[in-house]
């Protein structure tokens, strides 16, 4: 199995941000490395449980990623598995596509963080 190792220190509560990796809602926000939306998103937010979650490209390509989760302690940790429907990608291009969703995660805060101010 490979393993990637990303840190990302996020501007929000640790709540907030718990929901937004482990509620369809919030996979739907962010899920994908580029604008494209999610088209399904399902969890089971339970050890053993399982999440699926499928997202388009704006090139139009469709991805689905799904894995279990292995580790829950709400809101500090969620450890979980990943990979792709179909098959496994490169390292890189997890980690391209892990940071692109990430991004996307922290422009979706930081918009609503700016929308409450208001």
């Amino acid at each position: 199995m490979t393993s990637l190792t990303i840190v990302r220190r996020i501007k929000a509560r640790p709540s907030i941000v718990f929901d937004a990796l482990t509620t369809p809602e919030g996979i739907a926000c962010w899920w994908g490395p580029d604008d494209g939306p999610v088209l399904l998103a399902e969890t089971d937010v339970r050890v053993g449980g399982r999440y699926r979650v499928r997202f388009r490209m704006l090139d139009g390509t469709e991805h689905e990623s799904s894995g279990e989760y292995f580790e829950i302690v709400r809101p500090e940790r969620l450890a979980m598995s990943w990979g792709w429907a179909g098959g496994e990608e490169t390292r890189r291009s997890h980690e391209v596509g892990w940071n692109g969703a990430l991004d996307k995660l922290e422009r979706h805060f930081l918009a609503s963080l700016e929308r409450s101010s208001l």
